[in-house]
């Protein structure tokens, strides 16, 4: 779906702090969203989007497995969020914490 379609339709904003890709995204390509609504809560926003109170753009991990009768799109460009690992020293950490950093450096190419 182009991100240009999200601007047709009431826009429900997840209020994510000072930054926001969405809001970066439709900056970016020169858009302006519709937004009707801001939450604080994914769970909120697919409940909205299932009742037909608008659209939003959410990270995919939240939108899959999910018992909400609601349809996802991939958006066109993509929205990306960037993510950092930061820790103090590496003999410190947990098994599971080093397997999941070596797991994230091996497949930085694969996850988008």
């Amino acid at each position: 779906m182009p991100l240009e379609e999200l601007t047709k339709s009431p826009f429900i904003l997840l209020e994510e702090g000072k930054f926001s890709e969405p809001l970066e995204a439709f900056a970016k390509a020169k858009l302006k969203p519709n937004i009707k609504y801001t939450i604080h809560d994914d769970y909120a926003i697919m409940t909205m989007v299932e009742a037909g109170l608008g659209v939003s753009i959410l990270a995919e991990l939240m939108t899959k497995r999910n018992n909400f009768r609601i349809v996802c799109r991939e958006i066109v460009p993509p929205v990306f969020r960037k993510l950092a690992v930061a820790y103090k020293d590496w003999e410190s950490l947990p098994i599971a914490s080093k397997y999941f950093i070596e797991y994230l450096l091996q497949h930085k190419g694969d996850l988008g």
